[in-house]
């Protein structure tokens, strides 16, 4: 069995999506299953490609051409290869389609994953962009998969309004569960701050002037003992918008811009800190609340994420991102014994690792490529 996973784009600052397929292409290779991936490079010097020197990840030269990523390099590797399934991370570029037509073309199945593209809010962004592109392409692309993967059953529910009646696979993401992850610094329990925390590409849907307000509604007295760490880089203008929000309200002593973050450092900031909050309109898995709780770290997570689980397991928070309620948990972590916060975080690295190692995701994954090459029974994630 041999399986070619394609994605558009794999640079280290792509953010979360290919963070996650790389985990788990790393975890397939580790437990013996033959899975390649094929991705442009990248262009330009501000980037660079994840996995240098994995042999299982075959690039080409970049030659996209307009902001749907035309490229004849994609397509050529694409036909003069030959794997037993194709499956294609995202949707609404080239390499997309590209790996669905030609896997049709060659009798081959397809799998997409759409990461999250086909939430109600996703498909708004830019419809006018997208739907003649779903007219000419990605319906069927979409219709005639032998199977969609979903992260979530959120995400499931999402691709059977979008008119999809065939099977969904369910199976998260992967946690990124980094092997130093025992000798990180963790929280400094000698002061009196409640360190705060949001990490993510800074972006208006992220709702991270949100975290903003709730410190201003806090008690003056709790206020104090708040320092809110901003981590990571994206939009510029709302980056200066969230500036001026932290000047305006007086919360320059509260408030730490990090900028971006990464490999063992962002490990480090998350594992310092009592919360981590996720203030998103929405997100489809959210891989930085599984390494935050793989972190030991609580977390908030709106009720754009698909994280009940948080509440279920008494390792968070998943409530309403309004400032009331935000106010109303930083006030209560701040009121937290260290060890009630603690216990807490032990829950959130046990959730992790029972259900989102990356190779127990990996194995799932390896049980549906089996299934739809009729080498196994049908997987219970999978639903019809």
């Amino acid at each position: 069995m041999k399986v070619l996973q394609t994605i558009a784009g794999f640079g280290a600052k792509s953010g979360g999506t290919s963070t996650c397929t790389y985990d788990l292409l790393k975890a397939l290779q580790q437990i013996g299953c033959d899975t390649e991936l094929l991705t442009p490079n990248i262009k330009g010097s501000n980037d660079s490609l994840m996995g240098v020197g994995e042999n299982w990840i075959k690039t080409v030269d970049n030659d996209s051409i307009s902001p749907y990523g035309y490229s004849n390099n994609i397509k050529r590797f694409l036909q003069n290869s030959n794997y037993d399934i194709y499956h294609t991370n995202g949707l609404w570029m080239h390499c997309n389609h590209i790996t669905c037509a030609i896997a049709r073309k060659k009798g081959t199945p397809y799998i997409i994953t759409p990461h999250g593209m086909l939430y109600p809010d996703a498909l708004k962004r830019s419809y006018w962009k997208k739907w003649p592109l779903i007219q000419l392409f990605f319906k069927e692309d979409i219709m005639k998969a032998a199977c969609m993967h979903a992260t979530c059953t959120q995400e499931m529910e999402n691709i059977r309004a979008f008119g999809y009646k065939g099977p969904v696979a369910v199976i998260g993401n992967p946690a990124n569960i980094p092997s130093y992850i025992n000798e990180l610094k963790g929280r400094d329990k000698s002061s009196k701050l409640m360190t705060f925390g949001f990490l993510g590409r800074l972006h208006p849907r992220k709702k991270v002037e949100n975290l903003l307000y709730g410190i201003a509604k806090c008690p003056l007295e709790k206020q104090k003992q708040i320092h809110l760490v901003i981590m990571g880089k994206g939009d510029e203008q709302y980056e200066s918008f969230l500036r001026k929000e932290v000047e305006h309200l007086g919360l320059s002593k509260n408030v730490e811009f990090k900028g971006f973050v990464n490999g063992r450092e962002k490990f480090e900031q998350l594992s310092q800190l009592h919360a981590l909050f996720v203030p998103s309109d929405f997100e489809n898995f959210g891989m930085i609340i599984t390494e935050a709780l793989a972190c030991k770290t609580p977390v908030f997570a709106s009720l754009g994420t698909p994280w009940e689980e948080l509440n279920k397991r008494g390792c968070g928070w998943w409530m309403d991102r309004t400032t009331e309620n935000i106010a109303k948990v930083m006030t209560q972590i701040a009121e937290m014994p260290i060890e009630e916060i603690d216990a807490m975080g032990e829950r959130g690295r046990k959730l992790v690792e029972e259900k989102f190692t990356a190779e127990s995701v990996a194995i799932q994954m390896q049980e549906l490529y089996k299934w739809i090459l009729g080498k196994a029974e049908k997987p219970e994630f999978v639903y019809l």
